[in-house]
């Protein structure tokens, strides 16, 4: 019977002793697993700084090249022409309709050049841009002389930094597309939070063309960042004037 009590209590010792060892275990096992997805989790960031920093990089090296073949060799253009338009008014005689407008599209073709090694050269960064920084963006619209309004619907939140960038340049290009193109008009930017969307909607009441637009480097690019995304965009004439952007973005599985 003694013999029965301690195998009893031998294996009710066992037991104990296999039910921690098991927690124990399984304790380490979790610790483990978390060690591991914040490795993981920590590799992922890595490659995106790198990525990123590459990028950085190669935006730099082509602004360089841009800047040291494009850029001069237009501005030589540029005087040249107005050198030769110069003497030809010094000579008593109007300068030639296509010498003027080669004077004209180099400058303007210098003036665009170095607005695109700005955007080159300015490292995209969320405090730099972002849906914070849409107001600041309205206001120099203000201030150059388009009148525009901003407005938020839907309770703020935040969203992916890709989104919250996105948001940014789509405002951005469809304000200067409006700056450039739609004459003496206005705008209206709108943020919308949609349960899992977020919503940017650029309007103008300017004297556009009723023809849908041809595709130019711009509107492309903001295609590109839009679906790249697994987002949409519209970009299309108004019914009888001006013209709208409309950039649909998820927010849910966004990364």
């Amino acid at each position: 019977m003694r013999t029965d009590r301690g195998w009893r209590k031998f294996y009710a010792t066992g037991w104990m002793v296999s039910a921690a060892f098991g927690a124990l275990a399984a304790v380490q096992w979790q610790a483990r697993l978390r060690e591991v997805e914040r490795r993981a989790e920590q590799a992922e960031r890595t490659r995106d700084e790198v990525a990123r920093r590459r990028a950085v990089e190669e935006r730099l090296r082509i602004a360089r090249e841009l800047h040291d073949s494009l850029t001069h060799s237009i501005s030589v253009i540029k005087v040249q022409a107005g050198v030769a338009a110069h003497l030809a008014r010094k000579n008593g005689e109007e300068p030639s309709d296509a010498l003027l407008a080669i004077q004209e599209a180099s400058g303007d073709a210098v003036r665009e050049l170095r607005s695109t090694l700005d955007v080159l050269r300015r490292e995209e960064n969320a405090n730099g841009s972002g849906i914070d920084q849409l107001p600041a963006l309205v206001e120099r619209a203000r201030s150059s002389g388009l009148p525009t309004t901003y407005t938020v619907h839907g309770d703020r939140r935040p969203v992916p930094p890709q989104v919250d960038q996105a948001a940014y340049r789509v405002v951005q290009e469809a304000l200067t597309n409006v700056t450039r193109h739609a004459g003496r008009a206005s705008a209206s930017v709108q943020i919308a939070y949609d349960p899992g969307t977020l919503t940017v909607r650029v309007d103008d009441d300017g004297a556009g063309s009723q023809r849908p637009p041809v595709p130019g480097y711009g509107l492309v690019g903001m295609r590109e960042r839009v679906t790249a995304l697994g987002g949409r965009l519209r970009a299309e004439p108004g019914p009888s004037r001006g013209f709208t952007v409309v950039a649909e973005l998820p927010v849910s599985g966004a990364s």
